[in-house]
């Protein structure tokens, strides 16, 4: 039995990530304009911010990214008999709801919304309490070291190599946690580069106009692509801040790098706005057109992160908006008209597309036993009334472009075109074949996920493609 009391840091060290910060993406989601007075509450101390933050949103404890191994040795600690305190500068609130969650903690010392309790606080506190020296601490940041030269042990979680170092020249080191991820792959899955394929939309309107990119253009085309890319993973990085407590509640999506802790949230904030400044930096050579579409697709992401994925059909239409926007941004890009026929048919496949997302998404809640999908405004029985509508939605394409090969654009576009109508079936079995892989739980909750590894899927891509080829080039019987 050891009789040396442990006491234990939240932020960083219990937990994968700072509850700080989550609590003000909370509040932005929840309450935005209450932010308007984050700056009043700062100015009447960190431990008031902290308190009002907290007051604001609940948070469920038990999709926290906590530290396993950690939990794990304090759990044999607890068994043997040691007292383990909960010593944080994280508000007093959400210290209590996590202690007695876990269970593990005898009590808990807290920020209290005049006493912010970090670095030389925290140390003070834990010494009225046990006295110099009469207790361990584990910790993860640099401000830690303030504990730990006044502990009699320092337990160092998931700390820097620098924090690790500097510890073992002031402290007795008991125990080391290291984490055991890589923050660089990290970084480069939140980005999320496999996304950037929906990109390849831009070409959409000059493929259609069978317009062939030369040296002037491609170059336009190209810069395009990079600026929608980064345009897009700003747009997933901000999405994944303001989508993490859903995420945690998903079996796959919880795995993602802000969900699990894995990249702390403070940095991400900070990604955006970086990763959208590049984008319009090259956005602007393309043109004003091109860079007007390109913001009004990231406000139209921003509305669908902040509300509009929380209404019911309304989340699907937006998103069927973002994948047509691509075509029009890639139209604009060069100048070229868009025509009725690649508006109406764009408009109705990526419709049925977000039909497709959804309704995989609320596979996965019914199979969980949930009634309602976390974070959106379904119910899981509307699964069945979503697959109707989304397989309406794509047949719906296939109409459009059938009734597009009766239409005079195709005699003047096409060299042979009774042959494009091979395309239809092409289309009609691709449709009806993704919408049977998600009625039988086989389909990823991202569809393009699920495309670029569908290899029947890419050969009907291929055959598709062909066929439109073919049927420009002419064919000589």
């Amino acid at each position: 039995m050891n009789a040396i009391p442990l006491a234990v840091d939240l932020d960083g060290t219990l937990v994968r990530s700072d509850t700080l910060h989550e609590a003000a993406l909370r509040a932005l989601r929840e309450h935005p304009l209450a932010l308007l007075k984050l700056p009043f509450w700062l100015l009447q101390g960190k431990a008031v911010l902290k308190q009002r933050l907290a007051a604001l949103s609940r948070f469920d404890p038990a999709t926290l990214p906590y530290h396993q191994p950690l939990i794990t040795w304090l759990t044999e600690q607890r068994a043997q008999g040691r007292k383990l305190v909960l010593c944080t500068a994280a508000d007093h609130s959400i210290a209590i709801a996590i202690s007695e969650h876990l269970g593990l903690f005898d009590a808990v010392i807290a920020s209290d919304g005049n006493t912010n309790l970090g670095g030389a606080k925290k140390a003070n506190a834990l010494e009225r309490l046990f006295g110099a020296g009469g207790f361990d601490y584990a910790g993860n940041a640099a401000v830690d070291l303030q504990v730990w030269q006044r502990a009699r042990k320092a337990v160092v979680v998931n700390a820097s190599a620098d924090v690790t170092r500097k510890a073992k020249t002031i402290a007795e080191i008991d125990q080391v946690f290291e984490t055991n991820h890589r923050f660089v792959e990290a970084l480069i899955g939140e980005l999320r580069p496999h996304q950037w394929a929906k990109n390849f939309l831009l070409f959409m309107a000059p493929m259609a106009a069978h317009m062939i990119p030369d040296g002037e253009t491609l170059p336009r085309l190209l810069l395009a692509f990079v600026a929608f890319s980064l345009c897009a993973s700003a747009v997933y990085v901000a999405n994944d801040l303001l989508d993490l407590d859903s995420d945690r509640q998903h079996p796959r999506k919880r795995n993602r790098p802000f969900a699990a802790g894995q990249i702390p949230v403070a940095l991400g904030v900070a990604l955006v706005p970086v990763l959208l400044v590049c984008a319009l930096l090259c956005a602007v050579p393309v043109g004003w057109a091109f860079s007007g579409w390109l913001l009004f697709y990231f406000v139209l992401t921003c509305a669908y992160s902040l509300v509009l994925k929380r209404l019911v059909i309304i989340d699907c239409l937006a998103l069927a908006m973002l994948y047509t926007l691509r075509v029009i941004a890639g139209a604009a890009a060069l100048g070229i008209p868009l025509s009725f026929w690649l508006l109406a048919f764009s408009a109705f496949f990526f419709l049925s597309l977000a039909f497709v997302k959804r309704y995989a998404e609320l596979d996965v809640q019914v199979k969980s036993g949930s009634e309602r999908a976390h974070g959106r405004g379904y119910l899981t029985s509307d699964a069945s009334l979503v697959q109707m509508l989304g397989l309406m939605s794509g047949y719906a394409s296939v109409l459009v472009l059938a009734l597009y090969l009766n239409s005079e654009a195709v005699v003047r576009l096409y060299r042979s075109p009774e042959l494009i109508w091979a395309a239809v079936p092409v289309l009609l079995y691709w449709i009806s074949r993704i919408w049977m892989k998600a009625h039988r739980g086989e389909m990823h909750d991202d569809p393009l996920v699920f495309a670029l590894r569908d290899r029947v899927g890419l050969i009907s891509g291929v055959v598709f493609f062909g066929v439109l080829l073919v049927g420009s080039r002419g064919w000589t019987w």
